[in-house]
């Protein structure tokens, strides 16, 4: 096995890659931007590395990477199952795997408490690939943070060429994160890729939505040939703000946005369904009483009259993002919006319910990554 240097070329989906004691750190968002917020949610996701993935070209019948996984785990909830890595062999998943030890995070969601123990390097072995030249993807498991720490394999390596296709440039809360997703390529934003043969980018970023200006200079900074914002699950639920201030940011957001993508595709999305959340504002809570059988649900703890003092719920967004965008249609031929209820609906929720009252499970994922391809991203 030859030792393969683990450069930026060799990585995509990621905006930043952070030198560490150990390897690579991918990061989806810029150092800049992780300057401006003391946010730990905020530091946690986008240091998880959903959509990222190795991407190259080879004639290797066997790949070796080593990583520093970080894994977590809930008190008083039942053990999460290891990130999964996913082999995509020219554009077919082949191959599954874990990784054994790596660096353990340990939550209290009571008292909001944390405990970090280190662990070791964990090393997967993908062998018996096809002995010709091919088009291969390791995708990072999109909600375990991961440190690439050595590349090796049985024959020369290099980064995938370009293959001419659009990027895709998303962002959106933890359900474009990939939160209750069964793989790294099962996320939805990773289906609608693979559907409309398109590069992804994603700043999905769980719990952290929140129409950050660093964000909107990210995805202004970031090439793309197509854009894409899912807002308004994470202000419902954090109850980040009112209607008076939410119309003038969603302005804001997009004004920078166009400052760096002036005639961009650029896809306004609004949230998908969530009974919880439809007509009764945040902030969102654990539901006590589900935690102390063992699972995790959510719950709305708002009162529906306080939508008249300006608090926000998912249908007054909805209805706010409509507008905004049909204003600024006048001017701007090219931004459109999708609501998200197209993408996850009533009948849906009857056929596929929530389990958690708020993330999709792995079948509503596909049909969300289906549809999202068909509505605004194949031509």
């Amino acid at each position: 096995m030859q030792s393969i240097p683990l450069t930026p070329d060799l990585i995509r989906g990621a905006l930043d890659l952070e030198r560490t004691e150990h390897g690579l750190l991918p990061h989806r968002l810029p150092a800049r931007a992780r300057a401006q917020c003391a946010d730990p949610q905020l530091a946690m996701v986008e240091a998880q590395p959903s959509g990222v993935r190795l991407a190259l070209r080879t004639r290797a019948t066997a790949v070796e990477l080593d990583t520093l996984p970080t894994k977590r785990s809930y008190v008083g909830l039942p053990p999460r199952p290891d990130g999964l890595y996913d082999l995509v062999v020219d554009g077919v998943l082949t191959e599954q795997a874990t990784a054994a030890g790596g660096n353990a995070l340990t939550v209290d969601l009571a008292t909001g408490a944390t405990e970090h123990r280190p662990g070791p390097v964990a090393t997967l072995r993908f062998t018996g690939l096809p002995a010709r030249e091919k088009d291969l993807e390791i995708w990072l498991p999109h909600n375990e943070t991961t440190q690439l720490v050595a590349l090796r394999a049985d024959a020369p390596v290099g980064p995938l060429p370009d293959r001419g296709r659009r990027v895709w440039l998303h962002h959106g809360s933890s359900i474009s994160h990939g939160s209750d997703a069964a793989s790294p390529t099962g996320i939805w934003p990773a289906r609608a890729a693979a559907l409309a043969e398109v590069e992804l980018i994603n700043l999905g970023l769980g719990g952290s939505a929140l129409l950050d200006p660093f964000t909107a200079r990210a995805l202004r900074d970031t090439p793309a040939d197509v854009i894409s914002v899912k807002i308004g699950i994470n202000l419902v639920n954090l109850d980040l703000m009112r209607l008076r201030a939410f119309g003038p940011a969603v302005h804001g957001f997009l004004d920078t946005i166009r400052d760096g993508h002036p005639d961009t595709e650029l896809w306004v999305v609004s949230p998908i369904l969530c009974p919880i959340h439809e007509d009764t504002p945040g902030p969102g809570a654990f539901d006590a009483a589900a935690l102390a059988e063992g699972h995790l649900s959510f719950q709305a703890t708002g009162d529906p009259a306080e939508r008249a003092a300006g608090k926000l719920t998912l249908t007054v967004i909805r209805e706010e993002l409509s507008r905004i965008v049909e204003q600024r249609r006048a001017d701007d031929p090219n931004l459109h919006y999708l609501d998200g209820r197209d993408l996850y609906g009533e009948r849906d929720y009857a056929e596929l319910p929530l389990p958690d009252e708020l993330h999709p499970d792995a079948a509503t994922h596909d049909l969300i990554g289906t549809r999202f391809a068909e509505l605004a991203l194949k031509r």
